[in-house]
């Protein structure tokens, strides 16, 4: 098995939408990547945020920790358990509204109300993670 790092942003509009990203039109997840060597944890959410949403302005407010997970599976289906993702999140409020994805492999961007981004997430370990920040968002 295989161990790597990622990182990632909840991002939020004025209005409290959070952004969720689509992976190959079968999986929802919050925007994330793999961290490039000798790029921090926060450039890499920075980055992935911008390849997955097309958003660029961001303003950091805090980081919101870390969690581990698989991979998920082909098809959008269960675990890959051939990666092990420690996943670092930080917290991100934008002005822009317009959601373009220039990852070719997350080509849908939504913003979604607070109360239901939860329910869209694919892997369960999303799921917890959010439920465990989101009274913190408002």
């Amino acid at each position: 098995m295989q161990k790597t790092e990622s990182a990632g942003g909840v991002i939020i509009n004025a209005r409290g939408e959070v952004v969720v990203v689509n992976q190959q039109h079968d999986s929802w997840s919050l925007p994330k990547g793999h961290i490039d060597p000798g790029e921090s944890a926060l450039e890499a959410a920075k980055r992935e945020v911008a390849e997955e949403s097309g958003i660029t302005e961001l303003e950091f407010v805090r980081a919101l920790g870390s969690y581990e997970r698989y991979r998920i599976g082909k098809s959008g289906i269960g675990e890959d358990m051939s990666e092990l993702k420690e996943i670092h999140m930080f917290l991100f409020t934008t002005d822009e509204d317009t959601l373009a994805p220039v990852d070719p492999g997350n080509p849908e961007a939504r913003w979604i109300p607070i109360p239901q981004v939860t329910a869209l997430l694919t892997h369960p370990k999303d799921r917890e993670f959010f439920e465990s920040i989101k009274d913190s968002l408002k």
